[in-house]
């Protein structure tokens, strides 16, 4: 009888068990390793850095006086306005025809920061008497003139308006001028006469009296 025996191929080569211990070992520290490699990468430095900016606003004021060596105030409100002086003929008194002129002096106030550009911005009117709306037969102009001018005739007679009207509650051809800051926090800026010219057109009614309003708006420049 012949005895069988089992062969391994030649093709075959076992591999110990330890030798696979190893291996796997080897390939669990390969792990390890790059483990450690991926934590490095996550704590990289960091810094953060801040700035900041502080801002403060300015003071602007825009004011008005009557006269050129009169007391300058702020009129911020229709309520607040000054009653304009016009010379003879008297604006109580007037006919068709009749040109009557008052003087306005504006500045900037003391601690005023910035200069600033300002114009005729609006006119309006009221008739105090029923039947008499002098308001559409009244017509001016205003022009711009040094503070030591004389607000008549003569004053403007070469010279362009800043604003005029058709009447006492329209605005045409506003244009502005420049008005600049004191020379300090303690100090007014410069004044400039602004000339009132209102005349009277023929169709104006008997007995009427009417107040006209303008609103002066001076914007920083």
């Amino acid at each position: 009888m012949t005895e069988s025996s089992s062969t391994t191929p030649a093709d075959t080569v076992a591999v110990p068990r330890t030798s696979k211990r190893k291996a796997v070992r080897a390939v669990l520290a390969g792990g390890l390793v790059l483990g450690v490699g991926a934590a490095v990468t996550l704590a990289a430095w960091n810094d953060s850095e801040f700035v900041q900016g502080i801002f403060g606003s300015g003071k602007f004021d825009l004011e008005g006086s009557l006269t050129a060596g009169g007391t300058y105030a702020s009129h911020a409100t229709a309520g607040a306005a000054p009653t304009l002086a016009f010379t003879a003929p008297l604006a109580s008194n007037l006919s068709p025809g009749n040109v009557t002129y008052a003087p306005y002096f504006v500045r900037l106030a003391a601690g005023t920061t910035t200069d600033a550009s300002a114009r005729i911005a609006n006119a309006s009117a009221t008739d105090s008497v029923s039947g008499a709306a002098n308001a559409a037969n009244l017509t001016y102009s205003v022009y711009n003139l040094a503070p030591t001018a004389t607000c008549n005739a003569a004053g403007v007679a070469s010279q362009t308006p800043i604003a005029t009207g058709t009447n006492l509650t329209s605005v045409s051809g506003a244009t502005d001028i420049t008005l600049t800051k004191g020379a300090d926090a303690s100090t007014a800026g410069g004044s400039r006469l602004l000339c009132f010219v209102v005349t009277a057109a023929p169709g104006l009614v008997q007995g009427g009296t009417t107040t006209a309003t303008w609103q002066i708006t001076a914007t920083s420049l």
